[in-house]
């Protein structure tokens, strides 16, 4: 197992609890994921592309989810107007490129992410309801649910690619 389970530090989502509770604590079971696939490993082995052809790395995951949680917590939900951190149109990969083995790009990473998955807890947990609405320019309306559903796909999706690309860098197994 990667981690012993008396030593996993993520809290289990509540088996009993009302829908954004619910909801709220699945998704933080992601992210804590992600930041435990992430865990202990040097710049270089962050930066490490370790499925050829791909550019993806768990430092480029780091950043995409940053710019994802940006885009729908703060560009979406809130109105904000909220540059991405990390890609452009000019540089649509920009967030698994620029992942390179530098200690500042892995601590500016790891400060976006957690700058914006802060700014989405507070969002989720002061809106009046899970059915506020941002209108998306390909689907229409969204709701906060709907948005909520789609990051724990998200991050599910990518913790799987996180499992077996630590499991190149170091041999862990996904757990």
């Amino acid at each position: 197992m990667f981690i012993d389970p008396e030593s996993d530090p993520r809290a289990d989502p509540p088996p009993q609890a009302d829908e954004r509770s619910t909801l709220a604590a699945f998704l933080r079971w992601q992210r804590e994921t992600l930041e435990l696939k992430c865990s202990g490993l040097s710049p270089e082995q962050l930066a490490r592309r370790t499925v050829e052809p791909s550019t993806m790395s768990l430092l480029g995951l780091i950043r995409h989810m940053a710019d994802v949680e940006r885009g729908w917590f703060r560009r979406g939900m809130a109105q904000e107007p909220a540059t991405p951190r990390f890609y452009s149109d000019d540089e649509p990969d920009g967030d698994f490129d620029g992942a390179v083995a530098d200690a500042e790009v892995v601590a500016e990473a790891w400060r976006a992410w957690r700058e914006e998955v802060e700014f989405a807890e507070r969002f989720v947990a002061d809106a009046r309801s899970l059915d506020i609405t941002f209108d998306d320019k390909w689907r229409g309306p969204l709701s906060l649910r709907w948005v909520l559903l789609h990051m724990i796909e998200e991050y599910a999706r990518h913790n799987g690619h996180a499992d077996l690309m630590r499991e190149q860098i170091d041999g862990r197994l996904g757990q």
